[in-house]
């Protein structure tokens, strides 16, 4: 079994992060944090964090074998992301603070993943 297996037991602990929108069990969000965006988001350790920044509400899963040459991975905006499985459509968006660090601090535009960025367009 790979890393990434998650057994049919285990699928109702599943989450999303609302920045990447990889998809993990909440425990691994714990004790590994985020693998593309532990380092502003500090979920690793943090339940109230994952709690925040992560949705049990998402739809659509994609795997991304190798996210830099994949033409999928760049449709939803995954190509300098880690390889694993992703959602296409993540409902919920980040608390505002968590957001003015991101782009303040980390020079990082937010765009949410549940749709709605596209509705404005």
């Amino acid at each position: 079994m790979s890393e990434n297996y998650v057994s049919p037991g285990q699928q109702r602990y599943l989450r999303a992060c609302m920045v990447c929108s990889i998809v993990m069990t909440y425990q691994r969000f714990r004790d590994e944090g985020c693998p593309n965006c532990e380092e502003f988001l500090h979920l690793a350790g943090s339940p109230d964090q994952i709690d925040t920044c992560t949705s049990t509400v998402f739809e659509g899963l994609l795997t991304l074998a190798n996210p830099g040459k994949s033409w999928a991975a760049r449709w939803q905006r995954l190509d300098g992301y880690v390889r694993g499985v992703y959602a296409i459509k993540v409902s919920g968006q980040l608390p505002d603070d968590v957001r003015g660090i991101l782009e303040d601090e980390h020079r990082i535009q937010y765009i949410p993943r549940d749709g709605s960025a596209a509705d404005a367009e």
